[in-house]
């Protein structure tokens, strides 16, 4: 078999996803297996920017444990997709950024978002990535991952645990 043929046959066996409309990236159905034959469930790869995002997020959260709803509540201000949300928690566990048990989680860092420095105000017209009210002024949480919402006063207090409902 020429080069040529080697790497033709290992694109054949290669899963690309294609970008959505969104610009986010789509999570195949199924893989192409050592046989060819796309059978095989696709994995959930991690170099989602969603996973990295809510990693950041739960490395900033100012609790000594949390139900696992409430971080649930957190993450999804990262997305709503139950994939990406089971693959933070589970990623988020093997870093060691969190421990989990019997439905309460313990964060493990003691880095907590930083008023001053860490979030940035906009003006301008904004719908709560939390709650979904509308805003005059969105408060931005900036993150070596990515910057996450926008958030009204009160939600951004409850997303990084200043506050709780």
């Amino acid at each position: 078999m020429t080069d040529w043929q080697d790497r033709r046959d290992e694109d054949e066996h290669q899963t690309t996803a294609a970008p959505s409309e969104a610009g986010e990236r789509e999570r195949p159905d199924t893989e192409t297996d050592a046989t060819g034959e796309k059978s095989t469930p696709a994995r959930y790869t991690h170099d989602d920017e969603r996973v990295e995002l809510g990693l950041a997020l739960l490395e900033r959260l100012e609790h000594d444990s949390l139900s696992l709803a409430d971080v649930v509540d957190r993450i999804e201000t990262v997305t709503s997709d139950p994939t990406v949300t089971r693959t933070i928690l589970d990623e988020a566990e093997l870093r060691g950024i969190i421990d989990r048990e019997d439905g309460i989680v313990r964060p493990k860092s003691r880095q907590y978002v930083r008023f001053e420095q860490d979030v940035v105000q906009r003006e301008g017209e904004f719908d709560c990535q939390r709650c979904g009210c509308g805003l005059s002024t969105g408060h931005f949480i900036t993150l070596e991952a990515g910057e996450l919402g926008p958030f009204g006063s009160s939600c951004i207090r409850k997303v990084t645990g200043r506050e709780t409902d």
